[in-house]
């Protein structure tokens, strides 16, 4: 069975970084997946943030892009986001998922979700 996990600090001010890993079990992040990061928000929905490939390619949203990076680590399994200079709208569950490799925006696993909150 594939499980992902979210992990880092719910509690950020503006201004700081955000830093979440996604810790994965029953599969390698060098498979052929889209190892991906999606917030949701009540004001904005889903949004797709940014995957980091099997390759260890990434793509990010445009929206987010400049404040966006996604690393791995392959030795312990584990893809990191990082959102630089943090706003009050960045509040938002953030959930780490697997993409499906020829089907587009879609996932079969999704970490349980991390609430993150930007406040000062």
């Amino acid at each position: 069975q594939v499980q992902l996990q979210e992990s880092g600090p719910g509690l950020l001010k503006p201004s700081q970084t955000l830093s979440l890993t996604c810790t994965v079990s029953g599969d390698a992040i060098t498979n052929n997946y889209y190892w991906t990061w999606i917030r949701q928000s009540p004001g904005k929905g889903l949004e797709w943030m940014g995957f980091i490939a099997y390759s260890g390619s990434t793509f990010y949203n445009p929206d987010l892009e400049s404040r966006t990076s996604i690393s791995r680590d392959t030795s312990k399994n584990q893809f990191t986001l990082q959102l630089s200079s943090v706003i009050p709208e960045d509040t938002a569950v953030y959930y780490c998922a697997r993409g499906m490799p020829k089907s587009l925006y879609t996932y079969d696993y999704w970490g349980q979700g991390t609430q993150v909150t930007v406040s000062s």
